[in-house]
Parts: structure tokens; C-alpha cells; sequence
């Protein structure tokens, strides 16, 4: 079954040297394959391919999501901001935001969101949602 396989978060993008210099530069990504089709790079157990699609940027939800310990957070934000990332807010019921940080009342979680230059919606997690 499916359930039992490692998925890979598939991004499309206009411009792929443009991408790959963010996912690179800014989010510290290695590349761990590249081909015609595109770049792959490992993140914990899954992966992240980056190819080219002339629907990149069309999706407005959340395409990825990074699940990191609640302990390593902050330092992830901070490095993000360092970088000149910019966080997304938006409504939704129950959250609370501190300068581009989700968190809801009661519950131990953060969240952070932000576009890669296409567009695609990254989000960065840690706690239970």
C-alpha cells in the first residue's frame, strides 16, 4: 500500500535557476539528484523535486509543509528571516499571530508560512495542529 512509502513533495516552478537558488541559497537545501526533469533534494526522509511547469504558482494553498521539533523552531524562524523570508498571515479560527507566527491558545504549536518565488505556499510546523 501506499500508506507504507516515503512521498515526494513535487514543486513546480517557471525558473528553475531562479528556484534552485532559493531552495539552495536560502532554504539550505543540497541538491541529491538533478536531471533533464528536474533537481531532488532529501529533507528527513522524503524529498522535494523541483521541476518546470507552466501552472507554477497557481496553487494557493499550502503545498509543502516542514514538521520540525518544537525545540528547533525558533531557530528555524530566525534563520528564515535572516535569509529575507517573509511570513504569511491570514484568518483562521483559533489562531493567534506574534510577527508572522501562528499559534493557538492552549496548544503547544507554531507555525510559520511563505512563498518560494513561484509562489508555492511553504509551510514550517512544530506541535501538534
Amino acid at each position: 500500500m501506499l500508506s507504507q512509502h516515503t512521498p515526494v513533495a513535487t514543486l513546480p516552478t517557471r525558473d528553475l535557476p531562479n528556484a534552485r537558488a532559493f531552495y539552495e541559497d536560502t532554504l539550505g537545501f543540497t541538491p541529491e539528484r538533478e536531471s533533464v526533469a528536474g533537481v531532488s533534494y532529501k529533507s528527513g526522509a522524503a524529498m522535494v523535486f523541483l521541476y518546470e511547469s507552466e501552472y507554477a504558482g497557481t496553487n494557493k494553498a499550502t503545498a509543502v509543509s516542514f514538521d520540525v521539533p518544537l525545540s528547533a523552531f525558533d531557530d528555524e524562524v530566525r534563520a528564515l528571516r535572516e535569509k529575507g523570508v517573509s511570513f504569511l498571515t491570514f484568518d483562521a479560527e483559533g489562531l493567534e499571530w506574534n510577527e508572522g507566527v501562528a499559534s493557538m491558545a492552549g496548544e503547544d504549536m507554531k507555525s510559520v508560512w511563505f512563498t518560494d518565488p513561484d509562489g508555492n505556499v511553504i509551510n514550517v510546523s512544530a506541535g501538534e495542529m
